[in-house]
């Protein structure tokens, strides 16, 4: 996945789209944007980084599950949990220097113990005590319809971009992009491209 800063405007569209997509309990987000703020009024400026797993070619969560299998890659590279396998020992959350990866703590949902329709339907899939993170939207991908990202999908910017990773590393590079905490040596499957602004 390709991000551009300069055109995010960190509207949230994407974190909304995903919890609509996906039906994660609470506390659970599979994309969220983090802000920042640098310097005082009138020359205060906003820092909006969007996050979410970044499926890394050396996952380090992968290294650290305790259950074989139970965190896994897939061959096009999309890091997945198996929620049968996973037994929801938090070591692959203490493991991802992105923070990207969430437990789920409890059955009930936004209103309370008794779950909405929709919860109902969507929250098996996340049971209590196991492990959840953004898996780039692989069903979407495996259906084979051409169907985009819910993040992608929602940018009102056109901020996200997913597809093939050499192209995308390639033009990420070309506008001086780059991945988050490249010490880590994770090697992530998203690439950022600044926001330049404008002197």
């Amino acid at each position: 996945m390709l991000i551009d800063l300069k055109k995010c405007v960190g509207c949230h569209a994407c974190a909304v789209a995903c919890k609509e997509a996906h039906g994660t309990p609470p506390a659970v987000m599979r994309s969220h944007v983090e802000r920042a703020f640098e310097g005082t009024y009138p020359q205060a400026v906003k820092h909006v980084v969007p996050m979410l797993c970044m499926h890394c070619e050396n996952a380090p969560c992968i290294a650290a599950c305790a259950v074989e299998g139970a965190t896994y890659k897939r061959d096009d590279g999309i890091v997945m949990i198996d929620k049968e396998k996973c037994i929801g020992c938090k070591a692959c959350i203490t493991a991802c220097p992105y923070a990207a990866r969430y437990y789920v703590e409890s059955e009930g949902g936004y209103f309370g113990s008794e779950l909405n329709e929709y919860e109902a339907l969507m929250y098996p899939t996340m049971p209590k005590g196991s492990v959840d993170k953004c898996t780039f939207c692989v069903e979407r991908i495996d259906a084979g319809k051409g169907e985009v990202q819910a993040c992608v999908a929602a940018c009102p910017a056109g901020a996200r971009v997913f597809g093939d990773l050499e192209e995308l590393k390639k033009q990420a590079v070309e506008k001086d992009g780059f991945q988050l905490l490249p010490e880590e040596g994770t090697n992530p499957a998203v690439w950022y491209v600044p926001n330049v602004r404008n002197e």
